[in-house]
């Protein structure tokens, strides 16, 4: 089982946006699906969004409509899109890949933080 690297973070302005990647050895985009999680300090790890081998996606309630998923079938690298980024965004973020097919099941590893002030 591989672990999977998250990048892209930063610190931005509230209202701003950043867009995250997440890639993994082994990952096959056109056959896994992808978690976003993110972690706040002091707080549990909480599920963020989804994205499956076909491209139907699920979002937090808090982020609906501000986050989207996309990926990259030939980088086999999936994309958090986060638009109107608020401070309660704050989070430590990271992925973790499922699915049936070799080298999907990567768990969450090395996270990408973002910081949003007021």
């Amino acid at each position: 089982q591989e672990h999977t690297v998250a990048s892209g973070g930063g610190s931005v302005q509230a209202g701003e946006s950043l867009r995250l990647s997440c890639t993994a050895p082994g990952f096959n985009a056109n056959i896994c699906g992808m978690h976003w999680y993110r972690q706040a300090e002091g707080k549990q790890r909480e599920w963020v969004a989804s994205t499956t081998d076909f491209g139907y996606t699920t979002y937090l309630d808090s982020v609906e409509g501000r986050f989207s998923i996309s990926s990259d079938k030939v980088k086999n690298t999936v994309y958090l899109q986060m638009n109107s980024l608020k401070p309660e965004d704050t989070a430590m973020y990271s992925c973790q890949g499922f699915g049936g097919g070799p080298g999907c099941a990567a768990d969450w590893g090395q996270g990408t933080q973002v910081t949003v002030s007021s």
